[in-house]
């Protein structure tokens, strides 16, 4: 089937089925969702709309990333999600694809298309956010197992979720990107405990996990021993090319950017025609982008992420002493900052940009 035909199936299709599908949330799958995200990933897969580029042999269709992105770009139009969440069916869904065992694929990507298994991502820690290789979880092998304690924070679906992609330090005296290894952990574990963490929204979108001598057996290894550091950055390039779904949600902003109230004086207007200008721009580089993720995808999320923030400044600087009440202005400006850590912070877009796309010396 080429992409053409599979769009105009997925148009129609989404105008028959759209009412079944949750709201379109995201990347990140409310906790107060996951039933209907269970319910609307099954439909997908009984449908066949799971895993357009996966192999047939577990569960997909075996078409290619370009089929996929015309899928994806059909749901942003529709305003539904895609699949379950980001977190399981294109980073772990993904990472297993690319370093798994025949033994995991089998046990996990059907899994996951079925939406049998809800996946969160462990990488982030209190002390090892943006430098991430700084991270002190560490695994530790005890015969036929590993034995798992740290924390991790940020964590997206921790206390729904069944599995998460884990980095954790199994090598102490290797240099530090050199003794981390990826692991796929079972949330239901003994020592596993997920606890919500309130933001300055007032939501909780995020979780707080401990890890508290979690036994892991040997298989739970995902990829080459020491070798996790190699496996997480092809994960995080997959998941920033996946950020803005073939730019339908920013033509969508820009739309909400530019019907914005009170840009009365020159000042005001130079602000908005600014941010336009650069949503625009940013629009014409995500074409070009295709529909496999490189790093230039940081370019894209360093972009809308700065995009979004000043947007957030403006409206709340044109609605005055109204944007400090709680309503819409309020909680865009508090949502704001948390874009520049999401996905990859701020700093860490920059220093990729700066060496892997300019040569630059690294940082």
């Amino acid at each position: 089937m080429d992409v053409d035909t599979l769009r105009e199936e997925a148009h129609r299709w989404l105008a028959a089925h759209r009412t079944a599908a949750p709201r379109d949330y995201g990347a990140i799958l409310p906790p107060d969702l996951v039933d209907d995200g269970r319910a609307w990933q099954r439909l997908l897969f009984e449908e066949g709309w799971a895993g357009l580029h996966w192999p047939t042999e577990h569960g997909g269709r075996g078409l290619t990333p370009d089929h996929t992105a015309a899928w994806t770009t059909e749901c942003a139009l529709a305003e539904v999600p895609p699949w379950i969440n980001m977190v399981g069916v294109v980073l772990a869904g993904g990472s297993i694809l690319a370093f798994g065992t025949g033994e995991q694929q089998r046990t996990h990507l059907r899994s996951i298309l079925e939406a049998d298994q809800v996946w969160c991502q462990l990488f982030s820690e209190p002390g090892a956010g943006s430098d991430l290789a700084s991270l002190s979880c560490r695994a530790e092998a005890d015969g036929e197992s590993w034995v798992v304690t740290g924390q991790k924070v940020w964590c997206s679906n921790g206390r729904v979720a069944d599995r998460g992609i884990l980095l954790a330090r199994t090598d102490p005296d290797a240099p530090r990107h050199a003794g981390i290894s990826f692991f796929l952990v079972d949330m239901h574990a003994p020592g596993v405990e997920a606890r919500p963490l309130r933001q300055m929204t007032g939501g909780s979108e995020f979780d707080e996990v401990f890890l508290d001598e979690v036994r892991l057996p040997a298989d739970a290894l995902l990829g080459p021993l020491h070798g996790g550091w190699g496996v997480a950055m092809a994960t995080l390039t997959n998941e920033r090319g996946h950020i803005g779904s073939a730019g339908i949600s920013l033509a969508r902003r820009l739309d909400a950017i530019a019907a914005m109230d009170g840009a009365d004086g020159a000042v005001a207007r130079d602000r908005l025609a600014e941010l336009v200008t650069r949503g625009r721009a940013l629009q014409a580089m995500g074409r070009r982008q295709g529909a496999v993720a490189s790093v230039t995808a940081s370019l894209a999320k360093l972009g809308v992420t700065e995009l979004m923030f000043d947007a957030a400044v403006l409206e709340a600087d044109l609605r005055g002493a109204e944007s400090m009440l709680e309503g819409g202005a309020a909680a865009r400006l508090l949502g704001a900052p948390g874009g520049r850590i999401a996905g990859g912070t701020t700093q860490v877009q920059k220093n990729i940009i700066g060496e892997r796309l300019l040569g630059l010396p690294k940082d």
